[in-house]
């Protein structure tokens, strides 16, 4: 594929600043803070993943063996926080920042300093966060809703989680503002909308959720604050308050922030199967409007988390079937993947192999939310296993997968070195295995009335979590292979060339690998042979 001018210039200025806290500190270019995002996110994931190891471990056996019940809920609080809000968000913000601008022919993002204030606030933020442990009365043990007035029973922490959260939030405006300028106002000459590859167009998608919800998550928490400080009584039943209202503000936020980590996955598989299938995406525009369709109706379904709080009958047939009515859109990205896949001339590099397990075991995740929206239904499965097990499968083999194929396939556009490819399948067949030995038998437990966040349980459950805990280590310790791959081809391995994969089509295969520090200095001229789908958008 052709290179631009502005790519050999590139290679010859490639003006990377000297010392380490000049490039890595005060960086302002997208592909440093990128990686500086992916890094952050992966020791994440490890810290994160270790605590879900204890919680996973206590639970071996029925009875109290390893911790005491208040540090089992502080570990099921943590747990949560730093997965969701520093390894799946930061990692979907690092392969944004990395890889829009490439794509959408961007010499860089569009607010670079910003940007780089963006990451920094969050190494401050879960340092604070994870400093609660070691407070008096220890962590936030509320489980990661913070329902009231459970939440407000801890100590010091209360204070130092919220503002944790509110540093964490600040970071994802910022870096969502930065993304929908980026995107709407960089795009290289030629590059229309719908002329966009779909990762970009779900991260557009994304960032208007971010933008919408953060700030109610802000003032949600903000008011437990001053319930707990300045005896205000927002949801304190005996001052006139009501608890479930802090259900609905929070779960308004966190419906669609269940979107804004899978919506990027999205993206990531409708970029890696039509490469590997070696066709062009099938339904673009209707993957677009799929996109926009589900982050909409994630408005209008929140209370679906709530069935059980003694809503009336018609918010229940409202949520019920507002819920349902989110698969159709969902079923049209399924069936469009199903169709690229259809008849093309596959290949199972990693990659490719993630972003398939990604479909099948996503939608068991959907299969298992269809049944929870069902009112009648949900009253048995509510706060049991049942629903740990489906929200894992969404996360877990949803999220957590499509990033993972995200790194297999940009890796040696990064590092310019292709992974090993057999501890690449090695990675994959091991966590795929142990991830449903971890998550399937939840199903079980629930539907036989295992309550969720409890550290001992009835012996009639034991068999299940038995094999579940075993799933869980298998699976927490092939991670350590991943983080080997990625260090390995960081240091060296066979050259990666420009296109890397040989269906790979779109702007970020134009430039040679590794990625020069600046690209599209000058910008480059798009034909549609460049592009991931090219003609169908038209």
């Amino acid at each position: 594929m052709a290179m631009t001018h502005a790519d050999h210039h590139d290679d010859h200025h490639d003006h990377k600043p000297s010392g380490f806290f000049q490039r890595w500190v005060l960086t302002t270019n997208h592909k440093d803070i990128g990686t500086l995002y992916l890094v952050f996110a992966l020791i994440m994931f490890l810290l994160g993943g270790a605590m879900a190891l204890v919680i996973r471990a206590e639970l071996f056996q029925p009875g109290l063996q390893l911790v005491e019940p208040e540090f089992f809920n502080q570990m099921t609080t943590m747990h949560a926080l730093v997965m969701i809000f520093g390894a799946v968000m930061p990692a979907f913000v690092g392969l944004a920042n990395w890889m829009v601008p490439l794509m959408i022919g961007a010499p860089d993002m569009a607010l670079p300093r910003m940007n780089n204030w963006s990451f920094w606030i969050m190494p401050f933020a879960f340092c604070l966060l994870l400093l609660t442990l070691f407070v008096p009365g220890g962590g936030p043990a509320g489980g990661w809703t913070l329902y009231p007035p459970l939440s407000l029973q801890g100590g010091n922490n209360v204070a130092m989680t919220i503002f944790a959260i509110h540093m964490m939030g600040v970071s994802s405006i910022m870096g969502a503002i930065n993304i929908i300028a980026t995107i709407l106002n960089m795009r290289a000459p030629g590059m229309d909308l719908l002329k966009m590859p779909i990762f970009v167009w779900a991260w557009l998608i994304t960032a208007f959720l971010l933008i919408a919800v953060m700030p109610v998550l802000a003032g949600a928490v903000t008011m437990l604050l001053t319930d707990k400080f300045f005896l205000t009584s927002f949801f304190n039943a005996a001052g006139g308050g009501d608890p479930v209202m802090f259900q609905h503000i929070f779960w308004f936020f966190g419906h669609p922030e269940v979107y804004i980590m899978i919506l990027p996955a999205f993206g990531v598989v409708s970029e890696i199967i039509p490469t590997f299938a070696r066709k062009p995406l099938f339904g673009y525009q209707a993957m677009v409007y799929a996109t926009a369709s589900i982050a909409f109706l994630s408005f209008i379904v929140w209370a679906h988390h709530m069935f059980t709080v003694g809503m009336p009958m018609g918010g229940e047939l409202f949520f019920m079937y507002a819920t349902m009515l989110i698969a159709v859109p969902t079923g049209v990205k399924v069936f469009n993947w199903v169709s690229t896949i259809w008849k093309g001339s596959m290949t199972f590099e990693t990659p490719m192999l993630f972003a398939l397990g990604f479909v099948v075991l996503f939608t068991i995740g959907g299969f298992s939310g269809l049944m929870l929206a069902i009112v009648p239904a949900d009253f048995q499965y509510h706060d049991t296993y049942f629903v740990v097990a489906h929200f894992h499968y969404v996360l877990v083999t949803g999220a957590v997968f499509s990033i993972m194929a995200a790194a297999y396939f940009w890796l040696p556009k990064w590092t310019g070195h292709m992974y090993n490819e057999t501890l690449g399948k090695w990675h994959f067949w091991l966590s795929t295995i142990s991830v449903n030995v971890l998550f399937f038998p939840q199903h079980f437990l629930g539907l036989a009335g295992m309550p969720r966040r409890i550290p001992d349980y009835n012996v009639a459950f034991a068999d299940f979590n038995m094999i579940s805990t075993i799933g869980g280590f298998a699976f927490g310790f092939s991670q350590l292979l991943f983080v080997y791959i990625v260090w390995q081809t960081a240091r060296g391995g066979q050259k990666a060339t420009a296109g890397v994969w040989e269906g790979a089509r779109g702007l970020e295969w134009t430039v040679p690998s590794p990625a020069p520090h600046h690209t599209f200095s000058t910008p480059p001229t798009i034909d549609d042979s460049m592009l991931a789908h090219g003609n169908t958008a038209h």
